[in-house]
């Protein structure tokens, strides 16, 4: 595994979105995906298609290292495409193998789902792309604040998740280091499941979580060191601000939701 196509990796880079508030870029997020869910025909996602390579322009992301970034999820959009394409059934009979059958509605079906998805996976890509992992937790925690005065652990949960998100790359590396290391011991590494692909994962998942757990009592302990006591009288080095350009950005989104609306539309009344 290449820690540099790690999904969501943060990408350094000078951009509007970058610049844009943490918590703005949350909320614009969830309402793209309301979008895309939202989008009922193959225009309404090719309008989302759209407006998500202009937010990928306005953020200065080249497009082989948005390709890296979503490559590991792509396991699970090909899955979907297969299951849909073999279980939806209806018009044309393409394929046809005892019981195993591709017809008209399944390609349809398989082809638009796959591409929601890919959209699901690339606009969630774009914000952790652009916002530092210390910045999203920071955000959440201040959205969900309200739950506090219900009793839900908010600082815990947004400390759990920070930490998840910043251990990702760090495993990613020690994946890679193990296996490194095994193939230099002349290990007979395979990919394959049913020839030795079981004796690998064993092989590197045991050390790999060996790691882990060996990480999370030093953090434990430093966390202990420190007095740790959660956000009880905790400042911020920059805190959060709304400016011009999260009102402009906000107004892009609603621009996107507003096309696929119009364009939904359009397809319920033949037009398109």
């Amino acid at each position: 595994m290449d820690s540099s196509a790690l999904f969501g990796r943060y990408y350094p880079a000078d951009s509007p979105v970058h610049h844009l508030d943490a918590r703005a870029k949350l909320l614009l997020t969830l309402g793209a995906f309301a979008t895309v869910l939202a989008a009922g025909n193959g225009w309404a996602l090719a309008a989302c298609a759209l407006f998500l390579a202009a937010f990928y322009a306005a953020a200065r992301i080249p497009a082989a290292d948005a390709a890296r970034a979503v490559a590991l999820l792509m396991v699970l959009v090909l899955a979907t495409a297969v299951l849909n394409l073999f279980f939806v059934q209806g018009g044309t009979v393409y394929f046809q193998w005892g019981f195993v059958q591709v017809s008209q509605q399944g390609v349809a079906s398989a082809a638009f789902l796959s591409c929601r998805l890919v959209l699901l996976v690339l606009a969630a890509c774009l914000l952790t792309m652009t916002t530092a992992t210390f910045d999203i937790t920071d955000a959440s925690e201040r959205l969900l604040g309200p739950l506090r005065r219900v009793g839900v652990p908010v600082h815990e949960m947004a400390m759990m998740m920070g930490i998840a998100l910043r251990f990702l790359p760090q495993f990613a590396r020690e994946l890679q280091a193990l296996y490194r290391a095994q193939a230099s011991r002349c290990a007979a590494l395979s990919a394959n499941p049913f020839r030795g692909g079981l004796a690998t994962m064993r092989s590197l998942a045991v050390p790999l979580f060996a790691n882990a757990l060996r990480h999370g009592g030093t953090l434990s302990a430093a966390m202990d060191a420190r007095c740790y006591h959660g956000g009880d009288g905790r400042t911020r080095l920059r805190p959060f601000a709304l400016h011009r350009r999260d009102a402009v950005a906000v107004l892009a989104v609603a621009a996107m939701a507003a096309c696929t609306c119009a364009l939904d539309f359009l397809g319920a009344s033949g037009i398109v």
